[in-house]
């Protein structure tokens, strides 16, 4: 019963056959809304999944107590206090997702899980200027609160996989910053190459092309990339994909999140020292990726993440959580490079995947999973943008798993748009101006 029944019970002097227990309940206003994500509490309070977990000492408050005499039926008996201590509420936190994206996003997910088909659906929203994580949704309809939330972690923070192509621009960073290659430089493409015995193809049919560093990218050509890092050792391919976080744990500690798997170089046999090069090979996370593409977004720079954005205690005082050290990644101009090649890329998919009135920089994916049969049977379709690519303000990726239309470019692509229109509309950003510097991606 409610504090007020209580008190109106005791004005009746009813004595000994009425007494009252203490009890709370976790109460979440928003359903599903970042259910998993938000997790949840044990009977005593206590939390024990998602942010609940991971913020349990701040949200819990000090119990208080009063020592007394009391009479027959359990009154205090005037006079009688001893001791006594108040009792102080926890904190309240607050996060620095965006409830009404946090939502947009979510909406946009199913709706594309149920057009694509798809098994289910992955999306991040990450501030481009602070690393604070805007959105964080998958597919996945659990109650915060439920058992469900109690024992699952959210899809977003756990679920890892191969990028695919999206890894090319890794790569290509670690080529022009040891100043290998350059965007702009020329390469002769054939359809297929044979090094050390193994065979490596592109995803679709073609001549021999002449494509820049730029059109490697633009064209996602494994044969392209491989021909451009011959000179690009296994310690240094190893080295710039931990650089750019693969391998390593984000800044967020969300309890379950998986950091993915990149082994040592020294451990790579004669293909896979190659398909590291085109985001095979190894596997990462959602949220990974975002911060990756972040640096070429953020001038070279990977800023820490954050998902937590102030604590306020009960005596009202407000504090923002500090984010961690930034550090720098690649030059400057590197990340400049690397931008003006995912434009391009962007342009290539503009009819499915544009945004109008906005240039996007961006990057698909596709790669090949273990399905169900235990075979290379399914397929995870990823794409992420950066955008306006002529004033980056957030990095958007989506992961899709075994969506009809397969490529990420066709998949992904289209709902990594939508969710980028949106941005644009609820912030209120500037349009982008018309691109004049674009490096050729043929000769």
């Amino acid at each position: 019963m409610t504090p007020e029944v209580k008190r109106k019970i005791a004005q009746l002097h009813l004595g000994g056959i009425v007494y009252s227990e203490l009890s709370s309940e976790r109460v979440y206003s928003n359903g599903t809304l970042m259910g998993a994500l938000l997790g949840g509490v044990d009977a005593d309070g206590k939390g024990v999944a998602g942010i609940e977990q991971l913020e349990n000492k701040t949200l819990t408050g000090t119990d208080g107590y009063q020592v007394y005499q009391q009479g027959n039926g359990g009154e205090e008996i005037p006079g009688t206090m001893t001791e006594s201590k108040d009792a102080v509420d926890g904190s309240n936190v607050a996060l620095t997702i965006d409830r009404d994206v946090q939502w947009r996003v979510e909406k946009i997910l199913a709706d594309a899980q149920e057009k694509y088909k798809s098994r289910w659906g992955i999306a991040v929203v990450e501030d481009v200027q602070t690393g604070q994580i805007v959105a964080l949704a998958d597919s996945d309809k659990i109650e915060a609160g439920s058992d469900d939330a109690k024992v699952q972690v959210a899809r977003s923070v756990n679920e890892v996989f191969e990028p695919g192509s999206i890894g090319k621009v890794f790569t290509m960073g670690g080529l022009i910053q040891e100043k290998l290659h350059h965007m702009g430089d020329k390469f002769t493409v054939p359809d297929t190459l044979t090094l050390d015995g193994q065979t490596y193809k592109d995803s679709f049919n073609h001549g021999s092309e002449r494509w820049t560093l730029a059109g490697i990218l633009e064209q996602s050509s494994n044969v392209g990339t491989i021909l451009a890092s011959e000179n690009y050792s296994d310690q240094k391919r190893y080295e710039y994909l931990t650089k750019f976080g693969i391998g390593q744990p984000s800044t967020l500690n969300l309890p379950g999140e998986s950091q993915g798997v990149l082994a040592p170089a020294n451990t790579w046999d004669g293909r896979t020292r190659n398909t590291v090069l085109f985001g095979q090979g190894y596997s990462m996370n959602a949220l990974q990726i975002t911060n990756a593409i972040s640096v070429v977004a953020n001038k070279g720079v990977m800023k820490p993440q954050s998902i937590i954005k102030s604590v306020t205690s009960a005596d009202g005082h407000e504090t923002t959580v500090k984010a961690g050290e930034s550090k720098r990644v690649i030059d400057e101009s590197v990340a400049n490079e690397l931008l003006n090649g995912m434009e391009s890329v962007s342009e290539h998919y503009a009819k499915f995947a544009g945004v109008s009135g906005y240039r996007v920089a961006a990057k698909s994916g596709t790669a090949e999973i273990v399905g169900d049969d235990g075979k290379l049977s399914s397929l995870i379709s990823d794409y992420t943008a950066i955008i306006p690519a002529d004033n980056p303000r957030f990095v958007v990726t989506v992961v899709l798993r075994d969506p009809e239309g397969s490529y990420g470019g066709l998949t992904a692509g289209p709902v990594t748009a939508e969710i980028g229109q949106f941005l644009m509309q609820k912030y209120e950003v500037p349009e982008s101006k018309q691109r004049t510097d674009a490096i050729p991606v043929e000769w």
